[in-house]
């Protein structure tokens, strides 16, 4: 009779996890199962492959653990998100039902403030475009943007925000800083002017945004807010795509309210076929790969583990929702 999975990883597709240190060592823990395979996004399909797991490893946003989820997995009492983001788990049912969510905040921070300064510049000199153009034999001499002495606007200053003030600051730009805690001294700290939403809106050359998607930052920015914008500013998203109403964005975009986007993250992942935003321009797209190095899957996927590792041994580590001594 085959041995019930201590720990499930219910969604590792694309597959970062199988075969890894950090699989070898989660078998360590106990019996552990992969699953390497698209249809974690199915609620029926999530169930049972977490079956009578005790733990499970979150490797995917697609993996959405919801009330019945939770329901349906009895015995499961620890999910440990492989990243940052909590936004596919009903935390508040986690609470109701006595499961310990951890994630692993930070560690790919560097990796996508890199990313997020790499679309700044790839719209502001528009070199996706000039490369296609000179391959093409042309050789365009349209004039470009420089970043010196432009305003960033940064929302969110956790510590993806913080290093994108340090990069922004290191090519010479001014930055205003929004954070929802109101967290002035750390944004000073990181070298940026803590300023009101509308005041960045209204005076930044670049928008980038690293806010956490929940009920108060859904849709942050639409129709009102987009209108704020200078016609010459460029909006960067590495955070979550539905951080910005969709349609607002569409129509800012082919309307040229502003000059361009630079985009990590979208409504839909991965962007569906014909997807309107995939025939703008003015668009940089990348496929919510930002924090996808091999130094960011190596130490999030042990960290994940560790956290596991911890919740054994009764020191949880990176907690997002506590535990309690009782299961449901």
């Amino acid at each position: 009779m085959a041995t019930e999975p201590v720990i499930v990883v219910p969604d590792d597709f694309p597959s970062v996890f199988n075969g890894t240190p950090a699989h070898e060592r989660c078998k360590k823990l106990g019996e552990t199962r992969v699953f390497i395979e698209r249809g974690a996004d199915e609620e029926a399909e999530l169930i049972r492959r977490i079956g009578n797991a005790r733990y499970a490893i979150n490797i995917r946003a697609h993996a959405r653990f919801t009330e019945g989820v939770m329901a349906g997995c009895r015995k499961l009492e620890m999910i440990s998100i492989w990243g940052t983001g909590t936004d596919n788990i009903d935390l508040d049912a986690a609470g109701r039902h006595g499961i310990t969510v951890c994630n692993t905040p930070g560690v790919n921070a560097f990796a996508v403030a890199e990313h997020a300064l790499a679309l700044m510049l790839a719209i502001a000199r528009k070199i996706p475009r000039i490369d296609r153009e000179v391959r093409g034999g042309a050789w365009p001499r349209e004039m470009l943007t420089q970043l010196l002495g432009k305003t960033l606007g940064v929302f969110g200053t956790g510590t993806i925000g913080r290093r994108v003030i340090t990069l922004a600051k290191a090519i010479g730009m001014d930055v205003l800083a929004w954070s929802a805690r109101g967290d002035a001294a750390g944004a000073a700290a990181a070298g940026a002017r803590a300023a009101a939403k509308d005041e960045i809106l209204r005076t930044a050359d670049v928008i980038s945004l690293h806010l956490r998607l929940g009920p108060e930052t859904r849709g942050f920015l639409g129709r009102r807010e987009l209108a704020l914008l200078k016609p010459t500013a460029i909006l960067i998203n590495t955070g979550r795509g539905a951080l910005i109403e969709r349609e607002a964005l569409l129509d800012a975009l082919t309307q040229g309210k502003i000059a361009g986007a630079g985009l990590d993250v979208f409504h839909d992942e991965p962007i569906k076929p014909g997807d309107p935003i995939i025939t703008l321009p003015s668009v940089v797209l990348s496929p919510h790969n930002a924090g996808q190095t091999p130094e960011v899957i190596r130490d999030g996927l042990l960290r994940a583990i560790e956290n596991v590792e911890n919740y054994v041994k009764g020191n949880p580590t990176d907690v997002v929702v506590a535990p309690v001594k009782t299961r449901r």
